[in-house]
C-alpha cells in the first residue's frame, strides 16, 4: 500500500478538534496557513506560559488513521481532525520514524519529524477513557509508548489534499528515537 493523506484539518482558534478541509497549505518555517498553532515560536497554550520564545517544534500534527481503526475496536468513535491533527495518513508507520525523518507530502511540501505528540487530559473530555488508549505502558520497564501521532516542522511549503502521496526519507543513522515535544 502506498502511504497517503486521508484527511487534512485546520482551525484558526484554539479548540480540541479541528474541522476537515478540502486542502491545507503548509508555510515554510511556520506550519499550516490559518491554523492557530502556526508560527516560529511555540503556540501550545500551556507552553506559551513558561517558554514563549521557544522554537515551535509542533507546527504540524500528523496522525495515522490506523489508530482510529484500533480505537473503534475498543468502542471509541474517532475520526480525522477529532484529536486536533492537521494531517491524517494511512499506510505509514508514523510512530516508528526517527527524529529528523523527512516526509514529502504531495507535490512540494516537506515536513521534518520533531517528535511524538504528548497526549493530554483533554482527550478524556472528548471521549471519556480515551486517554488510556492513546498510550501504552511497557510492563517490563515502565516505558510509555505514545500513540497520538507525531509533530513536525515545515521545511518546504506547499498545498496538501486528501489522496496525496507521502514519501519518507530517513536520515543517516544512528537514529534518534522520537521523544515527546
Amino acid at each position: 500500500m502506498t502511504a497517503r493523506v486521508t484527511a487534512v484539518s485546520a482551525n484558526g482558534t484554539y479548540s480540541f478538534s479541528k474541522p476537515n478541509r478540502t486542502s491545507i497549505t503548509l508555510l515554510t518555517g511556520l506550519g499550516v496557513e490559518g491554523d492557530v498553532h502556526a508560527g516560529k515560536t511555540v503556540k501550545h497554550r500551556f507552553r506559551m506560559t513558561y517558554e514563549p520564545d521557544a522554537p515551535n517544534l509542533r507546527q504540524v500534527h500528523l496522525m495515522h488513521e490506523e489508530l482510529f481503526d484500533e480505537l473503534a475496536g475498543k468502542g471509541f468513535a474517532v475520526a480525522a481532525g477529532d484529536l486536533g491533527e492537521n494531517i491524517t495518513t494511512r499506510g505509514i508507520d508514523l510512530l516508528g520514524l526517527p527524529t529528523g525523518a523527512l516526509l514529502r507530502i504531495g507535490a512540494e511540501a516537506v515536513v521534518e519529524v520533531t517528535g511524538l505528540r504528548n497526549p493530554c487530559a483533554q482527550i478524556n473530555t472528548f471521549r471519556k477513557g480515551l486517554l488510556r488508549e492513546v498510550f501504552e505502558i511497557d510492563p517490563t520497564n515502565g516505558d510509555f509508548t505514545f500513540k497520538a501521532g507525531i509533530m513536525g516542522v515545515v521545511r518546504q511549503g506547499g498545498g496538501i489534499h486528501p489522496g496525496d502521496p507521502v514519501e519518507v526519507s530517513v536520515p543517516a543513522g544512528p537514529y534518534r528515537p522520537l521523544e515527546r515535544v
